[in-house]
C-alpha cells in the first residue's frame, strides 16, 4: 500500500484542494475532467502526479491563471500556509489584474435601478421578455 505522503509527488488533484484552488477533491477532479485544468501545457487526469517545478495553468472566473508548484503540502491547511506552495508567473498576474479592473469599469457602467421592480414593473419585463424570445 503506497501512501501520498512522499516527498517528490502528489496527485494532482489533491494539490489543487490542498492548496486551496477548489472547495472539495470532487470540485477539483471535476476541473481537471473538464479541461479547465493542464500541467505543464498538457491535457491530464487527476490522478497525475505534482512534483515541484511543474507548471499549473487552471481557469478561474473565466481567464487562465498560470502557476508554479512550489512546493507539497502534507495537509490542507491555513490560507497563508497555502499560498507557500504555489506562485502566480508575471504574465498571468498581470493579465488577471487587467480582467479584474475591466470587471469593475463595467459594473460601474451598468445601469442599476435605486430599488427592486414592484409587483407591476415585474409583469412589464417579463412580458417584454417573452415578446423578444
Amino acid at each position: 500500500m503506497t501512501t501520498d505522503q512522499n516527498n517528490d509527488n502528489h496527485r494532482l488533484d489533491k494539490w489543487l484542494w490542498h492548496a486551496r484552488f477548489f472547495k472539495t477533491r470532487s470540485l477539483a477532479t471535476a476541473a481537471i475532467n473538464g479541461g479547465k485544468v493542464h500541467l505543464n501545457a498538457e491535457r491530464i487526469k487527476p490522478a497525475h502526479r505534482v512534483r515541484i517545478g511543474d507548471h499549473v495553468s487552471l481557469s478561474l472566473q473565466g481567464i487562465v491563471a498560470e502557476f508554479e508548484v512550489c512546493g507539497l503540502p502534507a495537509r490542507r491547511g491555513p490560507a497563508a500556509e497555502a499560498l507557500t506552495h504555489y506562485r502566480e508567473t508575471a504574465g498571468s498576474a498581470e493579465r488577471r489584474t487587467k480582467f479584474k479592473e475591466q470587471q469593475r469599469l463595467a459594473n460601474i457602467s451598468r445601469p442599476r435601478p435605486d430599488a427592486r421592480p414592484d409587483k407591476r414593473e415585474r409583469r412589464r419585463l417579463m412580458r417584454l421578455h417573452r415578446e423578444q424570445t
